[in-house]
Formats: C-alpha cells, structure tokens, sequence
C-alpha cells in the first residue's frame, strides 16, 4: 500500500510593497523614503505636487501613498502598445 499526502500548497507570491507603487497608476513611485532614504532625498521635495493631482489618490490611500512623478504632474500614463502597431 502507498502513503498518499495532500500536495503541498503552492508558494504564495508576495504582494508589492504599496508603499513603493503610485495608487494612481500602479507604477513605482521612486519616494526615498520608501527606500528608506531621508526625505530631502525625494524628488516631489523640489516640485509642486497640484491639488487636482493630489486629489486623485484614493480616500484610503491619502498621506499614506505617493504619486508617481507623472501622476503628480496630472501626466497620462503611458499607452500599453496595441499588438501589431509600430513604435513612433
């Protein structure tokens, strides 16, 4: 007679950090002091984030998740490309 045990379950995946992900876009938000540097490191110390930009961060995430530096700029996130199109 052979033993049989359940499979083991799978590894789970860890989540990102969203500390280090813009809550607008998904994309790394580059913040020093997600990486653990000071925050006179950080790039949004010398630019001037707008309220309309700021205000785009989802309720549960404000003052706890930065923007991304388009984000904060009120930029678009860039476009996926679309299978078969050429690069411009």
């Amino acid at each position: 007679m052979q033993d049989t045990f359940p499979p083991a379950p799978a590894p789970a995946i860890p989540e990102p950090d969203p500390a280090v992900r813009c809550p607008v876009c998904g994309r790394a938000n580059t913040c020093a002091m997600a990486a653990g540097l000071p925050p006179q490191d950080c790039w949004c110390m010398d630019v001037r984030v707008p309220p309309q930009a700021l205000a785009r961060i989802p309720p549960g995430q404000r003052d706890r998740a930065c923007l991304c530096p388009a984000c904060a700029a009120e930029l678009p996130p860039p476009e996926a490309p679309r299978p078969g199109s050429a690069p411009i």
